[in-house]
């Protein structure tokens, strides 16, 4: 072993580390959120049991899970391997495109290129026709009062090596 890695396989590596920012991570309405998320399906699992049984629990708890949880993670496979390109940065080792299409289902997650070029902004379909569904449920809840400070591609200054990506290009 040579600098902490295996010169055979590598799994000697460490795995990276996600870190979660000191405001998020003590924020007392978040950590219940995480600590309890199995625990909130359980009003609507009650509801769907005496709508029409175990059939209705599976379809809506089970299988909506599931469809979103491996939904997200299909996009954010294919968003990083081809689709249309709006924006490019250059010097970025992994590229993100869009996916046209699937922005009903995904909430927007579907314009990861644009997240790419914009990754402080609430909105991700920033182009016309860029269906957004996840920016309007976030400003529905700022004008709730359960979301502000929301930013959007203009309110930081423009990523380095960020630059716009012809048709023909993308």
């Amino acid at each position: 072993m040579r600098g902490g890695r295996c010169a055979v396989c590598l799994t000697c590596v460490p795995p990276p580390q996600i870190v979660i920012e000191d405001r998020v991570a003590r924020d007392p309405i978040y950590r219940m959120m995480e600590r309890t998320w199995a625990l909130q399906q359980v009003p609507l699992a009650v509801v769907l049991f005496a709508l029409g049984g175990w059939a209705f629990v599976l379809w809506g708890i089970s299988l909506r899970i599931f469809v979103s949880l491996a939904g997200h993670w299909m996009v954010g496979h294919f968003a990083h391997r081809k689709g249309s390109q709006g924006w490019r940065i250059e010097g970025l080792a992994v590229q993100g495109y869009n996916l046209r299409g699937l922005g009903l289902i995904t909430f927007g997650e579907n314009w990861h290129g644009n997240h790419h070029a914009f990754p402080h902004s609430a909105q991700l379909g920033v182009e016309q026709g860029q269906f957004d569904l996840g920016f309007w449920f976030i400003l529905a809840l700022q004008k709730l009062g359960f979301a502000w400070d929301v930013k959007l591609p203009c309110s930081e200054p423009e990523r380095d090596g960020l630059r716009r990506v012809t048709p023909s290009e993308s």
